[in-house]
């Protein structure tokens, strides 16, 4: 037995062009979340219904093809093949938008196209991005692969508003869309570079429906995946009814500047990378489970303190800078640690459909709450939303302390044990969320 340990991540070649093409790509997909909007209102003048579409069309497709990628995830004897062709099918769909301006056809129905298409290439890349991790490192090293990842959302939240805005200023909306085809295209290049081999037992089912199912119930019958499915519902439910009214609640009752509000949302960002350094420390240490426990806990904290800061300017911005930091920080350890029991405890033939499904359950509930969230702004005010949104949001502690995550649990499994084949496993969880979180400022 190979007692060996192995090279650390920053030493690794594979895994530095892995988290290189994460990056690259979710900070170009940072810069076209500005662009593209601003190309609908300023030059194309857009309807209100024509942007309704224009912004259902991105989560869409992870309603209509997210489980079905799951199931074709699993079917792969070979993920990077798929990850490199959604990489190229998403710059050859972005860089239309810049040529069809300068032919004079752009529409908002092709700028809707686009989102449909880009979208769809992100759920599938998604579906076979989970799986390929296990291919690239090794398990020991899986908590601080997947802080790494984390780190990238980090570091585009914070880079990629910027960077929106000096494109946009100098190149005008529809060319800055062109840096989004060159980062998927840099992605693809990336990730075709990589040498690691890939060993993966495809799934050899003939029936789609039943390959679904199996992923569904995998999700649904076992305790712990069922109390995590919960956690992820219940909090994506209440982050996107407090989302939905945040920014009117920021600006018209906190009197909080628009130009601090984006001070505030780097802050976050950068809470990310700290967590992300932490996070991988804090494991080693205490273990992936204890940390998601005291993680969870926490989770609340940005919210409330949105609801209940009070007096000067000067205080209100010192409280959420530091609950925002604070936030970064428990996001990035909780999705972490998420990651990293998902891959630990899922059988191999099962990771796509897993993590396929709890995709599925987030996406569908972000529409709901934020519907929502709105409704009840209308009739009950909006700090009662917030206040709301927090209490909601701590029930996600229930699910997660009532599992058998939690210590001297009966049915607690091993830290370091897989189970055998035939045991359910642990879905990922709340990639949307953290995401809208660091969009708008938790």
């Amino acid at each position: 037995m190979d007692t060996t340990p192995p090279v650390p991540l920053r030493k690794q070649r594979d895994y530095r062009l892995l988290w290189s093409a994460r990056t690259i790509s979710i900070t170009g997909s940072e810069v076209s979340k500005l662009a593209v909007p601003l190309t609908a209102i300023t030059l194309l003048t857009a309807s209100p219904t024509e942007m309704g579409l224009l912004t259902a069309a991105a989560p869409l497709p992870a309603l209509l093809f997210g489980l079905q990628s799951g199931a074709i995830s699993d079917r792969l004897a070979r993920h990077r093949p798929l990850m490199i062709a959604c990489e190229l099918v998403s710059c050859a769909a972005a860089l239309t938008v810049p040529l069809a301006w300068l032919f004079g056809v752009l529409t908002v129905p092709w700028l809707v196209i686009v989102a449909l298409v880009i979208g769809t290439a992100g759920v599938m890349f998604k579906s076979a991005n989970f799986p390929y991790i296990a291919a690239v490192v090794d398990p020991s090293q899986r908590t601080e692969a997947m802080a790494g990842f984390q780190a990238s959302y980090s570091v585009a939240s914070v880079s990629g508003p910027g960077l929106a805005g000096i494109l946009v200023q100098t190149l005008t909306a529809p060319f800055a869309v062109l840096a989004e085809a060159l980062a998927f295209l840099a992605s693809a290049f990336l990730l075709r570079s990589i040498r690691t081999p890939e060993h993966n037992e495809p799934n050899r089912s003939s029936s789609m429906w039943r390959d679904i199912v199996e992923g569904l119930r995998t999700s649904l019958t076992n305790r712990t995946l069922r109390a995590v499915l919960g956690a992820g519902v219940t909090i994506n439910f209440f982050a996107m009814a407090y989302i939905a009214v945040y920014m009117l609640y920021m600006v018209n009752t906190l009197g909080i500047p628009k130009g601090m509000i984006g001070f505030l949302t780097a802050l976050s960002g950068l809470g990310g990378l700290l967590g992300a350094w932490l996070t991988s420390r804090l494991a080693k240490r205490y273990g992936e489970n204890r940390v998601l426990l005291v993680a969870v806990l926490f989770f609340p904290l940005d919210i409330l303190a949105v609801g209940v800061v009070d007096g000067p300017l000067w205080v209100k911005l010192t409280v959420l800078g530091l609950t925002g930091v604070m936030t970064g920080v428990i996001v990035v350890a909780f999705s972490t640690c998420m990651g990293v029991i998902t891959l630990r405890d899922t059988p191999t033939a099962l990771r796509g459909r897993v993590n396929a499904t709890m995709t599925f359950a987030v996406q569908g509930v972000l529409a709901l709450g934020g519907l929502t969230g709105g409704v009840l702004g209308e009739f009950i005010g909006l700090r009662p939303v917030i206040l709301l949104s927090a209490a909601g949001i701590a029930l996600s502690t229930l699910w997660i302390w009532l599992s058998p995550l939690r210590p001297n649990s009966p049915q607690k499994q091993h830290l370091h044990t897989p189970p055998p084949p035939s045991q359910p496993s642990l879905p990922h969880a709340l990639t949307h969320l953290i995401e809208s979180k660091r969009r708008s400022l938790i």
